[in-house]
């Protein structure tokens, strides 16, 4: 579910110990790193399989991208470094205070505006496209990008900004060619980047599988007395044996769980406690994104047993839901009917459901395709979204399970196995 969870963890030393979760049980021997006995010194790289996303179908997205353009008489799309840019031309760059663009024009071949200085570097990452425009540090680059679009045969209409350019560009930019309407890129970069490919569901894919081992991993770590953030760190560093990039992880224990994003009062763990694992890494920038909640060390109550069970029922109503050529909405609208008919709620209210059903997942964490009230964007196949409706009692605990889907022409089909139990985390 969650953003940049970093943000809520501290990584620490690592300890072991004996774990038992429900049926599940794993020895473990205390230190203060993980030693030879550990969970992680069986975990090897799973990614020599992995293929990269080629220039061809960069290219392909970019041929994609101006029949968009041109459809809805747009004369350019405008990229700032980031997500899109690299899911273009295959350029990561840094959004430095120096302006570096890529502009794709509705006719002829992508182009680029970037600092003098920078421009042999630049040109070593350029696979598409040839012509390089670099200001100097004494001038503009705003001017310089209007020149540019002139030289394209841009001298009228409206040109598209991608969603993440930052203000500081635009502004520049429109005092520099007044003559020109600036709009939202939203309509060029949604229909491309929503619809994954086979490679990039692929990617997705090894993305999940690393997750599911390194959750595994931090389920057989678990120890009573060990803190959330010295199981978000094992996890972390199961992600990162296995190969993905980036792991991270969001762990609370027994009330903590109860705050979808977590509590800054440090908890340990103890038997009974609600464990809640919200984790994810990418794989050729390709995120996956998982969350299992189990009991630790101690049957679970029939509170907890209730509650996850309706969380389980409510995971499976949303998935059922999920149709090509129905509104994204209605996933969320099944999930939560399922929570409020049981009497939690209504709507978002506390205890129930606070937040929207999912999210579309890709390159970034959260990207377009929410499953919430309101979006009526109509599913179709290689759309690829989360379905995870967390129950939140405040005071209590919280439970949530979150997997990723993807659309075929058959309907949904999961990522990873889902719990089918609350000692069966992966089915």
């Amino acid at each position: 579910m969650h953003l940049k969870r970093r943000d809520f963890i501290q990584l620490s030393a690592l300890t072991a110990g004996t774990a038992v979760i429900g049926g599940l049980q794993s020895c473990k021997t205390g230190s203060e790193k993980v030693n030879s006995s550990s969970a992680l010194d069986s975990l090897s790289s799973i990614t020599k399989d992995v293929v990269p996303i080629t220039v061809e179908e960069r290219k392909q997205r970019i041929a994609k991208a101006q029949r968009l353009l041109t459809e809805q008489k747009l004369q350019a799309l405008v990229l700032d470094a980031g997500t899109s840019l690299l899911y273009f031309t295959g350029i990561s760059w840094w959004p430095s205070e120096r302006t570096m663009v890529a502009v794709i024009p509705a006719k002829g071949e992508v182009f680029y505006v970037c600092p003098g200085f920078e421009e042999s570097r630049l040109r070593e990452s350029i696979t598409i496209g040839k012509e390089v425009y670099a200001w100097q540090e004494d001038e503009s680059p705003y001017a310089l990008i209007a020149t540019s679009f002139k030289k394209a045969g841009i001298e009228s209409g409206m040109i598209a900004i991608e969603e993440r350019l930052r203000f500081f560009i635009l502004d520049g930019i429109r005092k520099e060619a007044t003559h020109l309407d600036y709009v939202s890129g939203d309509p060029v970069t949604m229909p491309c980047r929503m619809i994954k490919s086979p490679a990039e569901i692929a990617l997705l894919q090894k993305a999940s599988d690393i997750t599911v081992a390194a959750i595994k991993a931090g389920i057989s770590s678990l120890k009573e007395g060990m803190s959330q953030s010295e199981l978000a760190a094992i996890i972390a560093e199961a992600h990162d044996k296995l190969g993905g990039n980036n792991g991270d992880a969001l762990v609370l224990f027994g009330e903590s769980s109860s705050v979808p994003h977590g509590s800054k009062k440090p908890r340990t763990l103890k038997k009974g406690d609600i464990v809640l694992m919200d984790c994810g890494c990418s794989v050729e920038r390709y995120t996956s994104d998982i969350t299992r909640t189990l009991v630790f060390g101690a049957e679970p109550t029939q509170r907890q047993l209730d509650v996850w069970n309706l969380e389980q029922k409510a995971q499976a109503a949303g998935f059922a839901a999920a149709k090509n050529g129905m509104a994204c909405e209605l996933v969320d609208a099944a999930a939560r009917k399922v929570i409020t008919d049981a009497g939690f709620g209504p709507g978002y209210q506390l205890p129930g459901l606070p937040h929207r059903t999912g999210h579309g997942i890709g390159m970034d964490g959260h990207e377009w395709g929410n499953m919430v009230k309101g979006n009526r964007q109509l599913l179709e196949p290689g759309m690829c979204f989360s379905i995870e409706p967390t129950i939140s009692i405040p005071g209590e605990f919280g439970v949530r399970l979150e997997d990723c889907a993807y659309m075929t022409a058959e309907g949904p089909k999961w990522f990873s196995k889902t719990s089918t139990a609350i000692n069966r985390p992966f089915g």
